[in-house]
């Protein structure tokens, strides 16, 4: 196995959050959900699981109507998850046999 492969993030739910995540700055819960098609618990109980391990920050503002919640990668999780895409690209590449691997990084 790739030594930069996270199990921990690999789980699909996570690696769509945060591949959702990685572009942007903070990202609303309900444009977060709706991108991955998912239930507020099942998403909440996820970003919950990936800010224990640092790998997201959570935000929560009052407006006038309602309480709205904001997420961002942290930089410990943007590292991990640009060390486990790069993984998975070299796996792929190892599968299909390339000469052209990504570089480690």
């Amino acid at each position: 196995m790739d030594p930069q492969f996270d199990e921990f993030l690999h789980v699909p739910a996570r690696l769509s959050i945060v591949a959702v995540l990685a572009p942007a700055d903070w990202v609303d819960f309900g444009f977060l959900r709706d991108s991955i098609g998912t239930s507020d618990s099942a998403l909440s109980k996820q970003v919950s699981a990936l800010a224990g391990a640092g790998y997201v920050d959570v935000r929560k503002n009052q407006d006038k109507r309602a309480r709205r919640t904001y997420v961002r990668l942290t930089p410990q999780g943007r590292e991990a998850f640009v060390r486990h895409a790069a993984a998975l690209e070299r796996i792929v590449a190892l599968a299909r046999g390339s000469d052209e691997r990504p570089a480690a990084q």
